[in-house]
């Protein structure tokens, strides 16, 4: 027989269907639960004590016990051998007022009922919005009058390209950040178009908001591309990067900043550093980059290669540079032991990297040459002889 436990759990399970059933109008109640374990012919014979209490404390819990909650429905059932007995059938819970108590929901309910009323009547739209996220409601700490004003606001200005303190709104200055899931939600509902990136999580990114970009440090590896006559080395953030069109031929990155930064002379290139490792990402969908030579200088490891492989989907015109077997071969006595790459096939590796890189995934240990340990001699010499055969060598000066 079913248990108060048991039949609470149920009933639970109902809640958003009941809140759900109150926004599209649907009546809900009254609400049966039909199966509440049967009793058997051999229970009344072989467990009947048993089966006596467990009927005694399903009326204990019921409306006619406690003035509220289910109300227990019984039936007539004739055994062979005991006769006849009127014995539980189901369990209805016939208005709302009886699952709200018997549940625990009544608090919850009001500021749903609350919460909904003020929703639907400042912005009739959310109406659809509040069926999916009807449990949002019943939150009584939610600030529902403030999270409707940055609603209106979007509503009015849906591209403010503002930073989040700067808002005009009468909210303060943490709020959307605190509230941000729950806005989200919302705005995506509300102004689908607008979404800058829909891929991002970050309440700033995902819309049309300004926010603490990411910065792409910057070389002017050639003299006579210095910015403003004199500065070789500049940071700027990743929007400004992403619209300003570099006139250098050829472009050249890499993993590591120390490296980045003595990077010798070079005609008609810039190098870039943006953060290191995966924040490779930064550098995508820059159409200018589209139109460069571009050369990646990584680790010599499984991670490098994955991060070499990543910039190709960008950038196919992408070469490697120092990332060798006769580079790993040369510097064996800086090898040390990397960790272990998941991508078993980076598609986008030449025949000649894809082969280093099964011959690092091959060694049990000393899998990995970091660049930065490259002796600085072998660097530039390896640069000018690469860069001469493309014809993009500058004069290096006392660096060679």
């Amino acid at each position: 027989m079913i248990s108060p436990e048991e039949i609470k759990k149920q009933a639970l399970g109902w809640w958003k269907f009941f809140l759900q059933s109150h926004i599209s109008g649907e009546v809900f109640f009254p609400k049966t639960i039909d199966r509440i374990g049967k009793v058997k012919s051999g229970q009344i014979t072989g467990r009947f004590e048993a089966l006596q209490q467990e009927i005694d404390l399903l009326y204990r819990h019921s409306k006619d016990q406690t003035g509220s909650g289910y109300t227990v429905k019984t039936s007539n059932y004739s055994f062979r051998r005991t006769g006849e007995h009127e014995l539980p059938e189901s369990l209805v819970f016939e208005t709302a007022e009886d699952y709200l108590s018997f549940t625990g929901k009544r608090k919850e309910w009001r500021s749903f009922l609350s919460n909904y009323e003020l929703l639907s009547t400042t912005i009739p739209a959310l109406k659809k919005w509040s069926l999916d996220y009807c449990l949002q409601l019943t939150d009584s700490d939610t600030s529902w009058n403030d999270i409707i004003k940055v609603c209106r606001y979007f509503l009015s200005t849906p591209r403010p390209d503002l930073y989040i303190r700067q808002l005009p709104l009468e909210v303060h200055t943490k709020f959307i950040e605190d509230n941000a899931a729950l806005i989200q939600s919302l705005l995506d509902f509300l102004i689908p178009d607008h979404i800058r990136n829909a891929g991002q999580k970050r309440f700033a990114d995902r819309y049309f908001l300004k926010h603490d970009e990411p910065l792409i440090r910057i070389r002017m590896l050639d003299p006579a591309m210095y910015f403003a006559g004199n500065l070789s080395d500049i940071s700027i953030p990743l929007s400004d990067f992403k619209k300003t069109e570099w006139p250098a031929e050829h472009v050249l990155i890499t993993e590591n900043k120390m490296n980045f930064l003595t990077l010798p002379v070079l005609s008609s290139t810039i190098s870039l550093w943006s953060g290191g490792g995966f924040n490779i990402s930064y550098l995508k969908d820059v159409e200018w980059l589209q139109l460069r030579k571009i050369f990646y200088w990584g680790d010599i490891d499984e991670h490098g290669f994955q991060i070499l492989h990543q910039l190709r989907s960008y950038y196919p015109q992408a070469k490697s540079i120092m990332m060798d077997r006769e580079t790993f071969e040369n510097f064996q006595i800086y090898t040390t032991t990397g960790s272990r790459n998941k991508a078993e096939n980076l598609a986008l590796l030449s025949t000649q990297e894809a082969a280093v890189y099964e011959h690092l995934r091959a060694l049990n240990t000393m899998n990995r040459l970091e660049q930065e340990k490259l002796p600085q001699a072998y660097v530039d010499e390896y640069l000018k002889t690469i860069f001469l055969e493309s014809g993009i060598a500058g004069n290096m000066g006392d660096k060679l």
